[in-house]
């Protein structure tokens, strides 16, 4: 799985890092970060509730490797 943010929708609200601090965190700048690119399956749960949870739907999840 292929998991990113978009810079330019991200407002920084921050629920990403909240719901996994694995996974996500927030720039010096305040918008999030991913942290793990490619996460793998013990992690569909978290990517998917960071996903849903986004009021920007800044986060994407795709299937496949990270380019």
């Amino acid at each position: 799985m292929a998991l990113s943010i978009d810079p330019q929708r991200c407002q920084g609200h921050g629920r990403c890092a909240l719901i996994s601090s694995a996974l996500f965190d927030v720039s010096d700048e305040g918008l999030g970060v991913v942290l793990v690119p490619e996460p793998g399956p013990e992690h569909a749960a978290d990517v998917a509730a960071a996903v849903d949870n986004c009021p920007e739907m800044a986060i994407r999840a795709a299937a496949g490797p990270a380019d």
